[in-house]
């Protein structure tokens, strides 16, 4: 088993551990260390004992209180995912129908015949015109 030494609020321990989990040491001893560094700052020299009690205490509500988050994020995403399942579970929505007026043919009809009547007119125009 590997020998690591750790550093927490300022004091040295030599701690052991399983092959390939010193990272994790490593990590956990830092993490313990900020929290020690921060009672040291403002309380100033513990016994070693309560320090690293503190120390660990402070880490736990931490903990608790992401563990909270993480059961509200899960209870909002089994949520989420039940209305997805709903929605797609539910039948698609019936067409929509629209109508679009039609032209009726008198009509197309009778603009052909204004249309030729002014032409009429115009050619009429420009022969008084140009006489």
């Amino acid at each position: 088993m590997p020998e690591v030494e750790i550093r927490i609020g300022g004091r040295a321990f030599e701690v052991s551990c399983q092959e390939g989990e010193e990272h994790y040491l490593q990590a956990a001893a830092a993490m313990l260390d900020t929290e020690a560094s921060v009672l040291t700052q403002q309380i100033g020299r513990l016994p070693e004992a309560r320090m690293l009690l503190m120390a660990g205490l402070m880490l736990a509500d931490k903990t608790a209180g992401i563990e909270d988050r993480l059961r509200e994020a899960e209870a909002k995403m089994a949520n989420l995912q039940a209305e997805l399942d709903r929605m797609r579970s539910a039948p698609a929505p019936e067409p929509e129908r629209i109508e679009v007026a039609v032209v009726p043919p008198q009509v197309t009809e009778t603009l052909a015949e204004l249309a030729a009547r002014a032409e009429s007119i115009a050619d009429s125009l420009e022969d008084q015109a140009g006489s």
